[in-house]
């Protein structure tokens, strides 16, 4: 199976922290983190850890952090032949304070807005992610493969994330997303919130659409009923890419031909796990240590 992951790439500085730092004040840590990050780059990453024949297109700086993101990529085979160059921005600057005390993380990231991929994106794919960041190439990608599974990261609700959510046939998207365009709150207390919700995203939508709920796990629907496929329970230290690391382990699994509900088992516990280590690229775990922890939560 050819994998072709097409959206954001950046470098990520993260910088753990007891608590929360103040307003105007300087503090020195002893720990720091660099790894690439963006939601398409690491789901690309996991993806050639994992053994699959997988192609990154998106667009980096050309300078230092371009270079580190590709030895990164080449590092688990992941194929960057397709990248592109801009000789006039940097590449995308992820700065993340992680809370060590909860394990949350607040990202700062700077991109310049004028860089986008300028080459028709016309390559051959079994499989295609997107992460709504180009919106052009995804389409061209999407519409050029007619035969291939897609797949969209829906991580916020913004204008190419909900044309992309109209093409592909996987909509895996955030709460975030669901909850601010169905104008509703997903309330477990109140099931008819979620029953809204699937409601207005099925009519708009028309796809397999599946709502992430961070360590809660994620919602999903089988034989016309709305599911709840629980997370296993971990101790948070970073929860930066867990999302990434989510659709990319989803993205595997479909395109292993995985039925959906233990593909969503999967996904749960490779995005679990990787919240239990510093640094995004860091959190990828192993494809036979997901699986050795899959077959004990069968």
């Amino acid at each position: 199976m050819k994998i072709l992951c097409i959206g954001h790439a950046s470098y990520d500085i993260t910088i753990p922290f007891d608590g929360y730092p103040l307003e105007n004040t300087k503090n020195r840590v002893d720990e720091k983190y660099e790894c690439g990050g963006g939601p398409a780059s690491n789901a690309a990453y996991l993806l050639g850890k994992w053994g699959v024949d997988t192609t990154f297109v998106g667009v980096l700086g050309d300078d230092i952090y371009a270079k580190r993101i590709i030895d990164e990529f080449k590092s688990v085979g992941v194929n960057t032949q397709h990248i592109e160059y801009d000789k006039e921005a940097e590449t995308t600057l992820s700065f993340i304070v992680v809370n060590k005390r909860s394990g949350s993380r607040t990202v700062i990231a700077h991109r310049n807005p004028e860089m986008e991929l300028k080459e028709k994106c016309d390559l051959q794919a079994d499989v295609i992610l997107v992460d709504g960041q180009e919106l052009k190439a995804s389409i061209e990608a999407i519409d050029n493969n007619p035969k291939a599974i897609s797949i969209l990261d829906a991580g916020s609700l913004k204008e190419s994330n909900v044309v992309l959510g109209k093409k592909v046939n996987y909509l895996v998207c955030s709460k975030t997303f669901a909850e601010d365009f169905t104008k509703t709150k997903v309330d477990f207390n109140n099931p008819t919130s979620v029953a809204t919700i699937f409601s207005i995203m099925n009519k708009e939508f028309k796809n397999t659409i599946i709502i992430t709920l961070e360590s809660k796990g994620c919602l999903y629907m089988k034989d016309n009923k709305i599911k709840l496929m629980p997370s296993i329970n971990v101790t948070p230290v970073d929860t930066t890419g867990a999302g990434d690391i989510f659709h990319g382990a989803f993205t595997y699994s479909i395109a292993n031909n995985y039925d959906l509900e233990k593909a969503l088992k999967i996904s749960n516990i490779t995005g679990a796990l990787s919240v239990t280590r510093m640094g995004g690229r860091n959190s990828v775990f192993s494809l036979e240590e997901v699986m050795k922890i899959y077959e004990k939560n069968i």
